[in-house]
């Protein structure tokens, strides 16, 4: 079994599962994806994301701001309104927040609004995921500033160099890989996975985008997951199914979550 520990399930295009969200789901369970994490990019998302996951018991949610999605509006969203999203009992984490300087404009509000995510997760206790681009000194300067290590997280759909990842662990964050990670052109990013510990590391799709090899051009959702763990496990010389033993203890250990019950 498999956990795809960020994917967009509200952004998957149902065409090809005839316009039905439970024909999706079924597919990600042929495909043994035991869980999923479902991640929030802005509060005008929210409700539809909730509503159709509301039916299955094994999707995960986040709440946050992706620092791409931040609108002028947005200055006005303190912690306070955080409040009546972490009283619903599948939201395990904050994000997707970070900063993103490759699309993302207005560098100081994305870094204050970061800040202010920070202070939401080690408040209600719940890891972060971080999205960064273009911003690496910026972006663990601001996890060092707020001690975010009280909170801990994840980096997200990590496409960065190895020292960002160092300082990331050094911060107890976990690393976690998607389909780039089976790009053809993506040889350096796979020689920073061999050196993320196994018991750092996740995987994920970031669906509906990144299709991973042998797919890529194609409809990216959360059974894909399979072949971002085969690429880590054929990294890491170990067998796939060692590979999706320690994923899922990563993402239990990390969210806190008891997923045998």
């Amino acid at each position: 079994m498999l956990i795809d520990s960020h994917c967009h399930l509200d952004r998957i295009d149902l065409t090809s599962f005839d316009h039905n969200f439970d024909n999706l789901m079924q597919e990600n369970h042929k495909a043994h994806i035991s869980h999923m994490l479902c991640v929030s990019v802005h509060p005008d998302d929210w409700q539809n994301m909730a509503d159709i996951t509301a039916p299955y018991s094994n999707v995960f949610l986040s709440f946050g701001i992706h620092p791409g999605d931040i609108k002028a509006k947005d200055i006005d969203f303190t912690i306070r309104h955080f409040d009546p999203y972490m009283q619903d009992p599948r939201v395990i984490a904050i994000g997707e927040t970070g900063l993103d300087y490759h699309y993302g404009e207005d560098h100081n509000l994305q870094k204050e609004i970061f800040a202010r995510q920070i202070e939401v997760a080690k408040l209600y206790q719940k890891p972060l995921i971080i999205h960064t681009r273009d911003a690496r000194e910026d972006t663990i300067a601001i996890l060092k500033e707020h001690e975010a290590e009280k909170c801990g997280g994840m980096m997200h759909c990590f496409t960065e160099n190895w020292e960002m990842a160092k300082a990331a662990l050094d911060l107890g964050f976990y690393i976690s890989f998607s389909g780039i990670v089976t790009f053809n052109n993506a040889q350096s990013l796979r020689d920073v996975a061999k050196q993320v510990p196994l018991d750092r590391l996740l995987v994920e799709t970031d669906s509906p985008y990144l299709t991973p090899v042998p797919y890529r051009g194609k409809l990216n959702y959360p059974a894909r997951v399979q072949h971002v763990a085969e690429k880590l496990a054929d990294l890491k010389e170990i067998s796939f199914d060692k590979m999706a033993e320690i994923t899922t203890q990563n993402f239990k250990t990390l969210f806190k979550v008891n997923l045998d019950s």
